[in-house]
């Protein structure tokens, strides 16, 4: 078995391993129940500890984890902060080609992953199948574009080549991720491949209910050729979160959440004047007019509201519904439910 899947497979079942992934290095502030042997952290300096629950089935798994003390917030921004000056200054195809063999050791852990993704959030094998697909899209997608961003020449007024303005990309520096729950392979990856692609290092919060993919994604970086610091996973509630916002270290946050959490971000974000980017929940409006096909808008609205259990961000959380047809369509739906 690879080394890579050794912290996330005991026997036929896959366990999250809740670890801060600082500098490369694995400090692995997990254990598997109080009677397995004990971290190589004093326990009595840990934050209390975080329990892993399948919700599906709302049983805790065998699996906890401790927060990421503050000493280990700040090594890990320190050392990204160092680590991401060589990694900015590689070329864009060098770069490319590690977000590719990511890629590559994704789409050989297909099965891996999903089942991971599943027990972490409860949703379906079929669904979480094809994020593992599409979070593969993503690095290849990322790498591609890459190579395509780079300085621009402008004409200024003054004749033709007299004047020029060059502009310059250059990489923020720092930034941080901060993932939600019910998406946690897709919030990684979507936050962290642009941000490696276009060099800079990236520190990643995943949900504290929902840290093993996040995790994975941390070793499987290392594994395809990113430096030590330049991606790290550190693991906690809103006060971790709120610790790497405030640092003076980091230049851009990527927040995904709640309304009433996007707006605690921001305003700490923006007493750094740090770039800031929510995605945050939405109230997508469905509307079938008199002659929609009853049967087709019935599906379309049961998708829309219940697909993934109902958590989704574009959740059709309202539903209109023409005056003529509404019998038919209440009908319809009463049936299929």
């Amino acid at each position: 078995m690879s080394n890579l899947l050794q912290p996330f497979i005991k026997g036929k079942s896959v366990h999250p391993t809740a670890s801060v992934f600082a500098n490369g290095l694995r400090n692995c502030t997990a254990m598997k129940s109080p009677s397995s042997s004990s971290s190589s952290h004093d326990s009595s300096i840990l934050p209390p500890k975080q329990k892993l629950i399948n919700p599906a089935t709302a049983r805790p798994h065998d699996y906890y984890y401790h927060p990421t003390p503050s000493p280990q917030l700040q090594y890990a921004l320190h050392s990204a902060k160092e680590a991401q000056i060589a990694w900015g200054e590689r070329s864009p195809p060098e770069r490319a080609a590690i977000l590719r063999r990511a890629a590559e050791i994704m789409s050989k852990n297909v099965d891996l992953l999903r089942e991971m993704e599943t027990l972490d959030t409860g949703r379906t094998i079929k669904e979480t199948e094809y994020d593992v697909l599409e979070g593969v899209e993503c690095l290849n997608y990322y790498a591609g574009v890459a190579n395509s961003l780079g300085g621009h020449v402008y004409n200024l007024p003054g004749g033709r080549g007299a004047n020029l303005a060059y502009a310059l990309r250059e990489p923020l520096g720092v930034t941080l991720g901060i993932g939600a729950w019910n998406y946690p392979l897709q919030s990684v990856l979507w936050k962290s491949a642009p941000a490696l692609a276009f060099g800079n290092a990236m520190i990643f919060k995943p949900s504290e209910y929902t840290p093993s993919t996040a995790l994975w994604m941390a070793h499987c970086y290392h594994e395809a050729g990113i430096p030590d610091g330049v991606f790290q996973v550190v693991l906690g509630g809103r006060e971790v979160g709120a610790e790497l916002v405030l640092s003076p270290e980091a230049a851009k946050v990527s927040f995904t959440g709640s309304l009433e959490s996007g707006r605690n971000v921001y305003e700490m974000a923006s007493k750094g004047m740090k770039k800031v980017t929510l995605e945050l929940g939405g109230k997508s409006p469905l509307i079938i007019f008199d002659d929609a096909n009853i049967d087709n808008a019935v599906s379309g609205a049961m998708m829309a509201n219940w697909y993934s259990s109902g958590q989704v961000c574009s959740n059709g959380t309202r539903v209109f519904v023409h005056t003529s047809i509404m019998d038919q369509f209440v009908d319809g739906l009463v049936e299929r439910t």
